[in-house]
């Protein structure tokens, strides 16, 4: 039997969850329009290592901050 604190507390992590994917789509899309060029091409066909770094950088800034917000 599934208890009311367990049920309460999956659905909570469960609204946590996407509320930070709805922001990390958020982000990154803002990312690809905001820029002058194709972020895609660049890292998969011109083999940009710095431009793949940076969006790493960016994508774990991302989660730190909204683990941060969701953690209190």
């Amino acid at each position: 039997m599934i208890t009311a604190a367990a049920l309460h507390t999956f659905l909570v992590t469960l609204a946590y969850t996407v509320f930070g994917l709805i922001v990390f789509g958020v982000a990154f899309w803002l990312i690809v329009k905001l820029t002058p060029f194709s972020i895609r091409k660049e890292i998969e066909e011109d083999q940009n290592t710095a431009l793949a770094i940076i969006v790493g950088a960016v994508i774990l800034g991302l989660a730190i901050i909204i683990a941060s917000v969701i953690h209190g």
